[in-house]
């Protein structure tokens, strides 16, 4: 389909986030794939409970699974050894991403391990043998234009074909230039993208309400629509995740209502495969994923 056709219809991209984290958060996505709206899931492959959210993937083979790249707050693949300038002594990243970028864009040893952790994700996900439908963020660090140049050097290597555009109704001003530039350079790079996104601004929230708020007044084009889903449990899923309402988000991906809601809207749903076509690895890396985890 031309981009001049989707831009005149009506196109959405249900994602789950952080695939992989939980067993909770897995079965939430099994759940909201099989019986309601979700048609993606992007996954983490060094989170604690990725080997399972791989299996559920290949026994539902109408789940879009991409990579979702942690750069920040969250577990790295590569041990500390190789790469102790990223992480801390436990192998995770920190939260600090201000301080972060300012990291990979000014120190070339930094930049080095960044580049070995980022090919490692895409490299273990392409040993799970799932077809690549997208790649994004964790926490959207993909704004960064390191970071950014990075995933796309390494990402061709790998199939990628499609990422998020972070790019929200409600983004501050002084943002807009920023993500234009983001739009510039995955367009420069042949790399499909969404044309807008909805859940930055309801992070932890996308909840019945907004859902139906949101499609009330859908624009035309693709649309991805992200969320954080989890079955009910004990204790947060993260620090960072303490006020997220993971059950409501869940309920909401199941709702008849909005269910009906994206009929009235006239929108169809898939994944950035179905609606580009673009999101099927190439035959190298196909050739990489026949060993599986």
């Amino acid at each position: 389909m031309s981009h001049e056709a989707r831009l005149a219809q009506r196109t959405l991209i249900f994602t789950a986030d952080d695939f992989g984290l939980h067993e909770r958060v897995n079965e939430a996505v099994e759940q909201a794939h099989v019986h309601g709206v979700l048609t993606a899931a992007s996954l983490m492959v060094a989170a604690p409970a990725a080997h399972d959210a791989i299996a559920r993937a290949r026994r539902l083979p109408d789940l879009r699974v991409g990579l979702h790249l942690v750069l920040a707050d969250g577990a790295a693949y590569l041990p500390r050894e190789a790469i102790p300038a990223l992480v801390d002594a436990d192998g995770r990243f920190g939260d600090n991403m201000v301080r972060d970028g300012v990291r990979f864009f000014c120190l070339p040893h930094v930049r080095k391990q960044l580049a070995l952790e980022i090919r490692a994700q895409f490299e273990a996900f392409a040993k799970t043998g799932l077809p690549l439908d997208h790649v994004n963020t964790h926490k959207h660090f993909h704004l960064h234009p390191t970071v950014l140049a990075l995933i796309l050097e390494i990402g061709r290597e790998y199939g990628m074909r499609a990422m998020r555009l972070p790019s929200e109704s409600s983004e501050p001003v002084w943002l807009k230039p920023w993500i234009a530039l983001v739009r510039a350079r995955l367009d420069h790079a042949g790399v499909a993208h969404n044309d807008y996104v909805v859940g930055i601004a309801s992070t932890g929230q996308m909840d019945e309400a907004v859902l139906l708020d949101a499609l009330a007044s859908l624009p035309h084009g693709v649309g991805e629509i992200y969320c954080h889903p989890a079955v009910v449990g004990e204790g947060a899923l993260s620090h960072g995740m303490r006020s997220y309402r993971h059950a409501d988000e869940l309920k909401a991906l199941l709702s008849p209502r909005v269910a009906a809601a994206i009929e009235a809207a006239g929108a169809t749903r898939g994944g950035f495969t179905d609606v580009f076509g673009h999101g099927i690895q190439s035959d190298g890396a196909r050739d990489r994923g026949a060993q599986a985890l």
